[in-house]
């Protein structure tokens, strides 16, 4: 019952049951994660949302440097004759480029793309630095915003201006670049996993689904308590089809020019967008701890007694010095009831009460957020290392719980009545024959998109889900954001 009472408190959050869309914009704009700007599409994200993004970024960042990679930056304006070069690449992207027409007062003699990604400025650059074979590889990556003037927006999950991480690489063999390219896709995996809670599917997308100009392109799909699919982050490889256009090559140890191989991959902030939409309830926001602006939140009760403030200083200066990211909400001008929504609303994991009556029983008062779980701790110098069980058995605790919600939401489906209904509220995995038409039908019929094949191609049949023909590849199907 106390649990229910919980869930009726919050009355400005629409239930996840009654619409799922209007609950994910009630979360964003109570937690006060951004703002709507005058510019359709584009977000001003606030400083609890921008906070969220800088862990994501703080996490990401050691990662790929522990991966050999160097962070650089690039321009954001791009000629349009760098587009042009490749034109696979500039056909896919020509729909969302915004351009640069004039300059001051004077017209442009070229316009300039307000860069929807960055390979062709990469490209450019690629072309001036690589000389020889010890120049390679060359493994960089930026952080930056990009625009693409989307036709249909939404905060975090599909906006004008995003940011995002673009990592950019070039090697000398065909090998080194697929090695590179699944290196990364594990990256984006564990990252999701271990930090996000968010549990994915890996894998390569289709001919259709792969990005403009790659050779092949590899995808983590994560799946949203509404079912729906959300492409949490991709992993490229262009092979030579960039560097031919853009004449990168380098001198090989025998003497000879070579064109380089290249990778690209890429996540943003649309994981915000993710963790909402994996873990939140009608109460908010559920932060993994990994990446949670406060990983703890301590709440004086009865704060005018003497000794509760005294009492939560140390106890906040114990956590923080123990490397937690610690909140100590002493205001004065709200009931520790307005706190305790508050708290709950922007998904801080851990909430420590504090009163007399703890200060004499010598213990505080913990509330988990991922499951309302009142507990007590010991209020003495081993409070933080309890502390930092608890948040590590949040962590775990939230990711089961989001794998358990997937497995139960992927089923296996062997012709399109089946997928036609699995798609309305999961993943569908099914024997696809490889045909574009194919794939173009089950959208067209369901709404859903091929999101990728899975490395384990265990057949599930051999007939295709769609045309009855012949089958060898297994490829997961759902409706996406």
């Amino acid at each position: 019952m106390a649990k229910e009472a919980k869930q009726e408190f919050v009355q400005h959050i629409t239930p996840r049951n009654e619409n799922f869309s209007q609950w994910y914009t009630d979360v964003v704009t109570q937690a006060e994660l951004m703002d709507y700007t005058p510019v359709r599409g584009c977000m001003a994200m606030k400083p609890y949302g921008n906070r969220i993004w800088e862990l994501i970024h703080e996490h990401l960042d050691a990662m790929f440097k522990e991966t050999g990679h160097e962070n650089v930056s690039m321009p954001m304006l791009i000629p349009e004759s760098l587009l042009l070069k490749e034109a696979e690449h500039v056909e896919g992207f020509a729909p969302e480029v915004a351009w640069v027409t004039q300059g001051g007062v004077e017209p442009l003699q070229e316009r300039l793309a307000v860069r929807p990604t960055s390979e062709t400025i990469f490209c450019t650059m690629f072309a001036k630095w690589v000389h020889s074979w010890r120049d390679l590889p060359m493994k960089y990556n930026q952080w930056c915003s990009v625009m693409r003037w989307e036709k249909t927006t939404r905060p975090f999950l599909r906006t004008a201006e995003f940011w995002w991480q673009e990592g950019h690489t070039v090697h000398a063999t065909p090998e080194e670049s697929e090695e590179e390219t699944q290196l990364m896709l594990n990256v984006y995996k564990t990252f999701c996993e271990n930090k996000l809670a968010i549990p994915v599917y890996a894998g390569r997308k289709s001919d259709k689904e792969k990005f403009a100009g790659a050779q092949a392109t590899y995808s983590v799909e994560a799946m949203m308590q509404d079912g729906k699919a959300l492409q949490a982050g991709t992993s490229h490889n262009f092979g030579t089809n960039f560097s031919v256009p853009f004449n990168i090559q380098y001198l090989s140890k025998d003497g000879r020019l070579e064109y380089c191989h290249e990778t690209s991959w890429g996540c943003s902030t649309r994981l915000i967008g993710a963790i909402i939409m994996t873990h939140g309830d009608e109460r908010g926001l559920k932060l993994p701890p990994a990446i949670a602006p406060f990983q703890t939140v301590v709440l004086p009760i009865a704060a005018h007694k003497g000794g509760v403030i005294e009492k939560c200083t140390e106890v906040v200066e114990a956590l923080r010095s123990d490397g937690i990211r610690v909140k100590f909400d002493d205001r004065d001008n709200v009931s520790p009831g307005w706190k305790f929504n508050e708290w709950e609303l922007k998904g801080v994991p851990l909430r420590l009460e504090i009163g007399p009556k703890d200060i004499e029983k010598g213990q505080v008062t913990a509330v988990r957020r991922d499951t309302f779980e009142k507990t007590t701790l010991p209020l003495d110098d081993q409070l933080p290392a309890a502390v930092n069980k608890m948040l590590g058995d949040i962590q775990e605790n939230m990711f089961r719980i989001a794998l358990a919600f997937r497995e139960a939401h992927t089923k296996d489906v062997s012709g399109m009545d089946e997928l036609k209904s699995q798609v309305d509220g999961g993943y569908a995995r099914a024997m696809w024959c490889g045909d574009r038409a194919c794939e173009d039908r089950i959208k067209e019929e369901t709404g859903a998109t091929s999101r990728n094949m899975p490395f384990d191609q265990t057949p599930i049949g051999d007939k295709c889900v769609c045309c009855g023909k012949k089958a060898d590849r297994v490829m997961y199907f759902a409706k996406a954001y």
